[in-house]
């Protein structure tokens, strides 16, 4: 009977392909909408302090806990968990929260629902935040500690919600990194052990977010900051003519200048997708808001060779990403 029943397996060959070839709810948000991005892919946001990288990873998060549609209103959100991993203990928490409340309203009033518009909110903000996990580490090894107990957090959370995980977001990759240098000399603990260094915390972090991966397939969504100069062989160049203010904020066409890589390649090899963020010196009138600053970003892997331009601004008092439909080719 058993052996019988083995044979007659659990699904049949068409329900087979049918969950196999099922397409993946991919994740489009400005300005990574230039390529879709679905689980598996490792992105890595790259760029100064203050070029809109954490908003970027706000918008993201919003758009995955946000359901497609609720209550006959559309939100255009995936309906999933996002966990956020802050490594800079930086994070204005009440930022998101004023992100996800502007989408919801924004919504509902779209969708000129006029009765019962509060106990929607509610119901929704609230269901939204169950879905978001934030955890805040101040070392490498409160890092590496999330990540090999992630697990058991997640799969509890999907029987609870009904949802599985489709965004890990970190926040900020290179946090530790000068710590880490600083602490390479120290001995190993045991015989057995590896030595502390920066590029075995990378490797054993990069081994155990693939391992989640494995069990919780999502997207990874990383950002780091950069270090500019031409202290290194390891340096990503577009241009060797820049001045010292190109060095710092760019070309003037919005282009990449240089900025030093000092990842070890156990991360720069898993990362699928990178794209550089900067500031700009340039300053838009948009709508009723004055003098705009302008952010930059380039897709560096894959190349695709032009740049967009956003804004952050504020809409009702809080926070909001706004792309503009401005690029430039980059030469």
């Amino acid at each position: 009977m058993a052996l019988s029943q083995w044979i007659d397996g659990d699904e049949s060959a068409s329900e087979m392909l049918g969950r196999v070839l099922k397409e993946r709810t991919s994740l489009v948000v400005p300005p990574l909408h230039r390529v879709p991005l679905r689980v598996g892919n490792v992105v890595e946001l790259v760029g100064p302090s203050g070029s809109a990288k954490t908003q970027i990873l706000i918008q993201a998060a919003v758009n995955c806990i946000l359901p497609k549609e609720w209550n006959g209103i559309h939100y255009g959100g995936l309906g999933c968990s996002a966990v956020f991993i802050d490594l800079d203990c930086r994070l204005d928490i009440t930022r998101l929260l004023q992100v996800l409340k502007l989408r919801i309203l924004e919504a509902i009033s779209n969708g000129s629902l006029n009765t019962g518009d509060g106990e929607n909110f509610d119901a929704l903000y609230a269901t939204c935040l169950r879905r978001f996990f934030y955890i805040r580490c101040y070392d490498s090894f409160e890092f590496l500690a999330t990540l090999k107990t992630m697990h058991h957090k997640l799969q509890k959370e999907r029987d609870g919600l009904g949802v599985g995980l489709h965004l890990l977001v970190i926040d900020s990759i290179g946090a530790y990194h000068w710590v880490d240098r600083i602490s390479s000399s120290l001995p190993p603990w045991g015989h057995n052990r590896k030595g502390f260094s920066l590029a075995n915390v990378l490797e054993a972090a990069v081994e155990e977010v693939r391992k989640l991966l494995l069990v919780h397939p999502s997207i990874v969504i990383a950002s780091r900051a950069t270090i500019f100069g031409y202290r290194s062989s390891n340096v990503v160049r577009r241009d060797k003519s820049l001045s010292e203010s190109e060095l710092r904020h760019g070309k003037p066409d919005g282009g990449l200048g240089l900025y030093r890589e000092y990842m070890p390649s156990a991360w720069q090899s898993f990362v699928t997708h990178r794209v550089f963020v900067r500031d700009s010196d340039e300053h838009l009138a948009f709508s009723s808001c004055e003098h705009q600053p302008t952010y930059s970003s380039e897709w560096l892997l894959p190349s695709l060779g032009f740049v967009d331009k956003f804004i952050v601004t504020n809409v009702r008092n809080q926070a909001i990403f706004l792309k503009l439909l401005v690029y430039n080719k980059v030469p």
